[in-house]
């Protein structure tokens, strides 16, 4: 449904709330897409979430826990596959909002944002889980066996895979901020201590292990992460200020 503006080209209460209707119907279309081609799917994709488990037999204790992990691994498979939808639609939403400048510069972002999501699930798949798997699975192994359900691990290590995602969307976020001129590189400088803090808060909260190790793991990254933001934001600003000298530069006389 198209959008009506109004004599000054801003939109009505009732449209506002008609076009978020609409935004939310494409993206639930996407996301129920994204599922049911996920569940088609979800064995290889069971297959590959288990491959850290290694010779780990993973069994089952309840009637539905089977399916109720197909239909988790596919609705976050479906979001994953959706994602760049779903931005989409939030950043359409938000455009009316926006100067045509402010706007181009979310629609340059919807690549990077996706692309940074997946980056941190392959971080968590490759780097983060199989060093927790591994210490989980093998502490005390020789005095009790572990037998550990599918719906265990599978909760976890998708919720490892997901917090992993957003958190590499960081650098990309706050690039955002700074083209949109709500937050300068400077105030994300002077936050960087609190950043290294929530960076070890953060590694204890997403990773199963209470071992500093692997908790490094998680928070190193986070803290190279906004570091690559600061600079990114600098970057924005600067960009921003060459592309106002030459503005001016060519509203001289003479030039």
């Amino acid at each position: 449904m198209a959008r009506q503006e109004g004599n000054d080209g801003n939109l009505t209460l009732s449209e506002h709330l008609e076009e978020l209707r609409h935004r939310l119907f494409i993206a639930s279309l996407g996301a129920v897409a994204g599922t049911i081609l996920a569940f088609i799917f979800h064995r290889r994709i069971l297959g590959f979430l288990t491959e850290p488990a290694g010779d780990t037999q993973l069994i089952v204790t309840a009637v539905t826990e089977n399916l109720g992990i197909a239909m988790k691994v596919s609705f976050m498979s479906g979001f994953i596959i959706a994602l760049p939808l779903l931005v989409y639609q939030a950043v359409m939403f938000a455009s009316p909002g926006l100067t045509p400048r402010e706007r181009r510069y979310l629609f340059l972002s919807l690549p990077g944002i996706t692309f940074t999501f997946v980056g941190g699930v392959a971080f968590g798949y490759y780097v983060l889980i199989p060093p927790a798997m591994s210490f989980l699975l093998g502490f005390n192994a020789d005095i009790a066996t572990p037998f550990i359900t599918i719906g265990n691990y599978i909760n976890l290590t998708v919720s490892l895979l997901f917090w992993m995602g957003l958190v590499f969307e960081t650098p990309v976020l706050m690039f955002i901020l700074a083209r949109l001129r709500l937050v300068r590189h400077t105030t994300f400088a002077r936050w960087r201590r609190l950043a290294v803090v929530m960076a070890f808060i953060l590694g204890a909260i997403i990773t199963p292990t209470f071992d500093p190790i692997n908790q490094s793991f998680v928070a190193v990254p986070i803290i190279f992460l906004y570091e690559m933001g600061i600079w990114l934001a600098w970057l924005a600003r600067r960009g921003e200020k060459e592309e106002s000298a030459d503005k001016a530069t060519a509203a001289e006389p003479g030039s």
